[in-house]
């Protein structure tokens, strides 16, 4: 039985091993696996921090340090800086993680791409990020005609908004996501496909209602219900009222389309909504009016972390939005994240 060397001591493979491995290889005794390495590597610098990494691999924090410091004296070369409250990398490990991550990431998915292959899209698995609204509206018509192709595809479906869908792409929790994007990272590709007008609705016996055309100092005296402060749709309202010096007050702050149209066929208010969650029936109970000329279209599409390795499963649900999106070369280049 070999004895077990104190953690920090290096030594050189002993005589014993000589026959399997040359004593002048200078390799040192806790080399582990490369592969173990390279994913110990590629993890920490998603996650940010060695606690993190070791969470995610289901290791000990040590663990995870001593297969990071073998890699670098193997390598010859220091790769990440370590600090107390995150880890970065140097220039040396912003090189290897580009070669490294899509081997990791191709490795952890062999076994899935090989029942794809073998089977066809028979047991796969695909998790796509979207928020309310786009699970509500947009994707419906994508998700019945992924099943009608790939019924035995377990679908998932992760209703997230903002930060925590950044959070999943990043962590590879999430194959894509759909949705729409104010401000794109370094590190994230979006490909808009949808885009809809800003809508101004109101009851149907409303002032504006009746107005031939509605400018946008006419939206004062009335009371806006608007999605929470957080939420994206808020923020460009606010921008606009805020460029064009023009007041305005939120009578009613509350999350969901649905909701909020409800409440303005109550007479409680009135609302900016994107054209998206308009349908024929509400057209029966609301007066919609176009406000392009005030507030910018909303783009949707797909949201992707660069150099992400596609699935058969996921390369199909995007083909049903449009064949090729996210395929040529820029997309696959990686960026700084901005974790």
């Amino acid at each position: 039985m070999t004895k077990k060397l104190p953690a920090p001591t290096l030594k050189r493979a002993s005589r014993k091993h000589a026959s399997a491995q040359p004593a002048d290889t200078g390799r040192y005794y806790y080399k582990g696996n490369r592969l173990k390495q390279m994913r110990a590597f590629v993890t920490t610098v998603k996650l940010g921090t060695l606690s993190r990494a070791a969470e995610a691999l289901y290791l000990s924090q040590p663990s995870v340090s001593l297969q990071l410091q073998a890699l670098e004296r193997e390598l010859g070369m220091e790769l990440l800086h370590r600090s107390r409250r995150r880890i970065n990398l140097t220039d040396a490990g912003e090189a290897l993680y580009e070669l490294a991550r899509p081997l990791v990431e191709g490795w952890e998915n062999l076994d899935r791409q090989f029942q794809a292959k073998v089977k066809g899209l028979q047991a796969g698995k695909l998790t796509v990020a979207a928020g309310s609204s786009t699970i509500q509206y947009l994707l419906p018509g994508l998700v019945r005609q992924y099943r009608e192709r790939f019924p035995d595809v377990q679908l998932q479906l992760a209703n997230v908004t903002g930060k925590d869908g950044m959070a999943l792409l990043r962590a590879d929790e999430a194959d894509f996501a759909v949705g729409s994007m104010l401000d794109v990272p370094n590190d994230i590709a979006w490909a808009p496909v949808y885009h809809y007008d800003p809508m101004l609705i109101t009851p149907l016996d409303h002032p504006l209602a009746q107005k031939e055309s509605v400018l946008l100092d006419d939206l004062s005296p009335y009371g806006l219900i608007l999605p929470p402060q957080r939420l994206s749709t808020y923020r460009l309202v606010d921008l606009v009222f805020q460029q064009r010096q023009v007041p305005y007050h939120v009578a009613i702050e509350v999350g969901g389309w649905e909701v909020i149209k409800e409440y303005v066929a109550m007479g409680l208010g009135i609302s900016i909504v994107t054209g998206i969650c308009i349908t024929d029936a509400d057209r029966q109970r609301l007066a919609v009016r176009n406000m392009r000329q005030y507030f910018p279209q909303r783009s949707y599409g797909v949201v992707m972390r660069k150099g992400k390795f596609l699935s058969k499963e996921a390369q199909a649900f995007i083909d049903l939005i449009r064949p090729g999106l996210l395929t040529h070369r820029d997309y696959d280049e990686s960026g700084h994240s901005e974790r």
